[in-house]
């Protein structure tokens, strides 16, 4: 027995100190991730270029998530930019006097057509400082040609390509699924314009659907081809031609239709570069990246005053109830946010930047009465990114003012409910039956395990139009319309901002620059700074919550899936929904 008790608390005391160690290293990997995220200024030399490439995804907001690009397969985390750093460093590079160009070096761009359209107006705001911008790749995509019409000069890899067919959107459907799975959606909807459940009703778009789509995707090349027109010198009526006739085909096809200037080997692009730069052939090009410049100080910016703040509020994906994330709308995190702005009496005026396909309508609801509240005592804008509809657009329209890319996606005002019944899949696949009891007739409303009774069916369509009822006549007092005008636009369908401008949904075409600088002019300042909501967590904090929760599984999936990815967060996404859903097909895809 002394032995015994001997070898056991050996034992325990073994396990207790290396319980300790293993506590240390942890603690020493977590520090040093964290000093190796850590951000230190960077110091741009004379006769720089500012060195742009788009290899993750484009958000709106910079994350301090080290896990949100990291690769798992060579371990390694790529420092990614948000739209509201890229905007400031292209500002910030027009007037350093070290940064003499940018070098487009693209070969794709991961992000939506808003966002792009925003990039490529700030690249045309550089270009103004009589700075050049030169672009090179391998291959463009079309959505990384649109920026590289920016440039002075279009370079191109002899054996490259440029991607110039036209635009197409994409819609998955689960009719065929459900079917093979004896599964039923019982789908209850106001707007006949409200496709997001037709996934899992049909097998394709239904003609109103289709309506929609046709116009937003007719509408976004509109503003593309106009776009690369002007900047190439090529007339629309050619684009579409050479489009249409895949007219593309080589490098060569490209140079010949006036697409690119020249096509060179990448060290003939550094020899160009060199060129403009006036730096000897052996002598080495200074580059800064768009990420690194993020921290480089600026030189001229005279507007810094923390007295008066203008509150840029990120509300930037699906809409739900609770916290949320960076890249999700959690109505408690949001709410805060926006109270936290109005409370604050530096806060001079409001900035919400909403890019988002919608969501919970209760969770909408919530966050739009914060927006109508703050928008009573100080000036509210709102600015749309790639998205704005459905709840997107609930949470909007109590603004001062509303401003929308030409590309924006906007309106869906319109809900639906889904309920699934799987009384035949569980029945027919396998061999599963449910009974009941219960103490009054409709106790049992929502179980999945039987279809809705026609009462039930009509209880919830019910409480579909009155949320709807509220919705329109949100819409109609924020925007100053009737309730029948609303409805008349309403019913689900989508528009794309350039159209809805002339509808009354929105009131500038513009991006967020121009709606800080509406909300700078409504409060009458002449100095000012500003200040991002909701907070985010510090580094360390970040690091911790990453590792110890689901953050680097999400990224461990992202990695796997690819392309995929977007299947997963659909299905995703309406395994957790509950009550009515505010909400626009997110699962189109414009390729």
């Amino acid at each position: 027995m002394k032995d015994f008790f001997k070898f056991m608390f050996a034992s325990m005391l073994g396990f207790l100190i290396m319980s300790m160690i293993m506590f240390f290293i942890f603690l020493g990997m977590i520090s040093g991730l964290a000093a190796m995220m850590q951000t230190q200024e960077t110091q741009v030399a004379e006769n720089s270029l500012l060195h742009i490439e788009f290899s993750t995804p484009l958000v709106d907001r910079t994350s301090n998530d080290p896990f949100a690009n990291f690769n798992f397969m060579n371990m390694d985390i790529t420092k990614s930019i948000g739209l509201n750093d890229i905007l400031k460093n292209l500002d910030k590079a027009s007037r350093d006097p070290n940064i003499k160009g940018i070098y487009l070096d693209l070969s794709s761009m991961q992000g939506g057509m808003a966002t792009a359209e925003e990039i490529r107006d700030a690249l045309l705001e550089f270009k103004k400082s009589g700075k050049f911008i030169l672009a090179y790749s391998e291959g463009y995509t079309q959505g990384s040609y649109y920026l590289a019409s920016t440039a002075d000069t279009i370079f191109l890899n002899p054996e490259g390509g440029v991607d110039f067919r036209g635009l197409s959107a994409e819609v998955m459907f689960f009719k065929g699924t459900l079917e093979k799975l004896d599964a039923e959606m019982q789908i209850i909807r106001h707007g006949k314009y409200k496709s997001a459940v037709e996934p899992f009703l049909l097998e394709q778009m239904s003609d109103e659907s289709r309506e929609q789509m046709q116009a937003i995707i007719d509408a976004i090349w509109t503003r593309m081809s106009g776009d690369v027109s002007v900047s190439r010198n090529l007339t629309v009526e050619q684009l579409n031609e050479i489009a249409e006739n895949l007219s593309l085909r080589n490098a060569e096809d490209a140079l010949k239709y006036h697409f690119v200037d020249a096509l060179v080997y990448k060290d003939e692009v550094i020899n160009a570069l060199k060129s403009r730069l006036g730096v000897e052939d052996d002598d080495d090009i200074e580059t800064v990246s768009l990420a690194k410049y993020t921290d480089a100080s600026d030189p001229d910016n005279p507007k810094i005053d923390r007295k008066n703040r203008i509150a840029v509020v990120y509300a930037i994906g699906e809409i739900i109830s609770g916290d949320g994330d960076d890249l999700t709308i959690g109505s408690e995190r949001i709410s805060k946010a926006i109270r936290e702005a109005r409370r604050d009496d530096k806060v001079k005026a409001i900035v919400m930047r909403v890019n988002s396909p919608g969501g919970s309508a209760l969770a909408s609801d919530v966050i739009w009465r914060e927006v109508k509240l703050a928008a009573q005592e100080k000036p509210f804008v709102v600015s749309m990114g790639d998205v704005a509809a459905s709840g997107g657009y609930y949470i909007a329209c109590a603004a001062d003012k509303i401003y929308a890319d030409a590309t924006t996606i906007t309106g869906s005002i319109g809900v639906l409910g889904l309920v699934p019944n799987l009384q035949n899949t569980m029945r027919n696949k396998l061999g599963v039956t449910f009974d009941y009891v219960k103490t009054h007739e409709n106790a049992n409303m929502m179980t999945l395990m039987r279809p809705l009774t026609p009462f039930q069916h009509d209880v919830i369509l019910g409480s579909i139009e009155e949320i709807y009822a509220t919705f329109v006549q949100h819409v109609a007092d924020g925007r100053g319309m009737t309730w029948e005008a609303v409805d008349a636009i309403g019913q689900g369908r989508v528009w794309a901002g350039s159209d809805a401008l002339g509808i009354g949904l929105v009131d500038e075409i513009g991006g967020m620059e121009e709606a800080i600088n509406e909300a700078i002019s409504l409060a009458g300042l002449e100095t000012w700074s500003i200040k991002e909501y909701p907070q985010q967590k510090d580094l360390f904090q970040q690091i911790i919550d990453d590792v110890t929760g689901s953050a680097r599984i999400e990224a461990k999936i992202k990695s796997e899936l690819g392309d995929n990815y977007r299947l997963y967060q659909y299905m995703k996404y309406w395994q957790n929904t509950t009550g009515a859903q505010m909400r626009m097909p997110f699962d189109v895809f414009i390729n």
